[in-house]
């Protein structure tokens, strides 16, 4: 895959504030135990208790529900960092067309086996983050629910029944989201001059950045 033309940058800061780097490396983190233990956890049922890997779930996900909170938190208070309009575009006409003219940049790249150069503002991108961002507080929310007005039987009817369907049928596209993503940051990382430790770096911004 080859690299496309672009300018290169000496700083190593990212665009992202300290608070929404560490809530984004904590969700990540929640999201990945989440969906291992998923694999081979044991439900409690027939009043017996699950295993160790359904107690970690269970706790992972208040963890996880505590992490989104905070970051929808962030994303209202924050002054740098990705628009909302950007992470949320479906309202908007001119946010839209942008969309399409950026998938349309996308796809034409790929057609040429290159990636586009990465951009910070990108629509495209920004829209996938703020689905996964809907989708991990629609799974946390009804593990949530289940967590609390469960009886027991993740198969019952009623309230509890419709979460559990919700939050399995949200599992395998939480899968295909956490794969994309990493695949393309990865992607990135290699052949454009987007750097991944921007986005895991724990440095503060420099002032005169901190400042804007």
């Amino acid at each position: 895959m080859a690299r496309e033309t672009h300018q290169t940058t000496t700083d190593h800061n990212s665009r992202h504030n300290l608070p929404t780097r560490l809530v984004h490396a904590g969700l990540a983190l929640a999201v990945i135990t989440q969906l291992l233990t998923s694999l081979v956890l044991k439900p409690a049922e027939d009043g017996h208790a699950g295993n160790l890997w359904f107690e970690i779930h269970e706790y992972g996900g208040l963890a996880a529900f505590a992490l989104i909170l905070l970051f929808w938190i962030v994303l209202t208070v924050r002054k740098r960092g990705t628009d909302a309009g950007l992470l949320f575009p479906w309202a908007s006409s001119s946010r839209l067309s942008s969309l399409w003219s950026d998938i349309r940049r996308h796809a034409d790249a790929l057609r040429h086996l290159r990636l586009p150069a990465h951009d910070d503002e990108s629509p495209l991108a920004s829209a996938v983050h703020g689905l996964g961002l809907l989708l991990i507080t629609a799974m946390a929310g009804t593990g949530k629910l289940y967590y609390f007005i469960g009886t027991g039987n993740p198969d019952a009817g009623g309230l509890v029944g419709a979460a559990m369907f919700v939050h399995r049928a949200l599992a395998n596209l939480a899968w295909v989201y956490l794969i994309g993503h990493a695949s393309m940051a990865v992607l990135q990382h290699l052949f454009t001059e987007f750097n991944l430790r921007k986005m895991w770096s724990l440095h503060s911004a420099p002032k005169k950045e901190a400042l804007k």
